[in-house]
């Protein structure tokens, strides 16, 4: 009997070596793997060029893996926003429920999923106001890229290379977008379809302009200087012009924000004077049906007020 309690106990003690040095091994060979899948797709799970720790790496490659995660990114990568599909999407999940919490307790919990919504809408609204900003910045920076490109190629620079010097030269967005160009050039892309990329990742008339020229130039020959100099005097015309049309309407649109708040105002203002108002009515289903209508109405005003002051230049 004591041979073969002490057979057991060292099979018993082998059994648990072999387990911790597996689960050891298997630990090692994760993150080897992990490691080696971020270094081939290019990202940093744990600091961003800027020094940033990145946060939720998990959710980040298991949301790239969906059709939203990769909408989401491609968002993303139009906006200039240092943040991953993962960050984001956390970000917003926390903010919504946040929200949920906060108008259930302060309204009524009628209102929980109403903000919730309201909130995934204000992150989409969100992404698209920071890409429309960033697509303003690139075009008030349309004429000193022209001018750059003009003088360059005035040297006798070819084109490929007068868009890296731009890209080194002119701050961002301009030059953050000019040096992917001067990238996917370096890698074999041809000109056309580089600058094709750029004019659909930010799209504006005068951007299109630019390319258009640039690639024509590229592919019949010639003379470009001129054809940049004139686009340069064009350009500064149209960033004038769109500078005092944006203050124009800058009444509008900060009409546009306030009717929203002004309805929310008065549902706090509702709620304060008459403890539980706002929990009485919408404890039936008129009352619910009339709240959603109102609350439809505003948005009505919301988007019929920004198109009004919405004017395209």
């Amino acid at each position: 009997m004591t041979d073969l309690a002490l057979l057991a106990l060292g099979a018993t003690i082998l059994c648990c070596t072999l387990a911790v040095a597996g689960v050891h091994v298997y630990a090692a060979g994760r993150a080897q793997r992990q490691a080696l899948v971020e270094r081939l797709s290019g990202r940093s799970a744990i600091r961003t060029a800027a020094g940033r720790v990145r946060r939720f790496a998990g959710v980040d490659r298991r949301l790239r893996r969906t059709r939203l995660g990769r909408e989401i990114h491609l968002r993303l990568t139009t906006t200039g926003l240092d943040l991953t599909a993962g960050e984001f999407a956390s970000y917003v999940t926390l903010a919504v429920i946040a929200l949920w919490l906060i108008a259930a307790t302060a309204l009524a919990p009628f209102f929980g999923p109403i903000a919730a919504v309201l909130g995934v809408w204000s992150a989409v609204i969100f992404l698209n106001w920071q890409r429309q900003r960033r697509i303003e910045a690139f075009i008030g920076q349309l004429p000193d890229v022209a001018r750059l490109l003009a003088n360059a190629t005035a040297a006798g620079l070819a084109l490929r290379t007068a868009l890296a010097m731009a890209a080194e030269e002119l701050e961002n967005p301009a030059g953050e977008e000019l040096a992917r160009v001067a990238d996917q050039l370096a890698l074999g892309r041809s000109v056309d379809d580089a600058l094709a990329e750029l004019a659909e990742r930010l799209p504006s008339r005068e951007l299109v302009v630019l390319v258009t020229t640039l690639v024509l130039a590229n592919k019949a020959g010639g003379s470009v200087v001129n054809s940049l100099r004139n686009l340069t005097q064009t350009l500064e015309d149209r960033k004038e012009t769109r500078r005092e049309i944006r203050t124009m309407l800058s009444e509008v649109n900060a009409t546009a924000f306030t009717v929203p708040m002004i309805g929310l105002g008065s549902l706090l203002l509702v709620n304060s004077s008459s403890e539980g108002a706002l929990e009485r009515v919408t404890g039936n289903p008129v009352g619910q049906i009339l709240v959603l209508v109102s609350l439809g109405l505003y948005t009505v005003g919301f988007f019929v007020i920004r198109r009004l002051g919405k004017i395209e230049v």
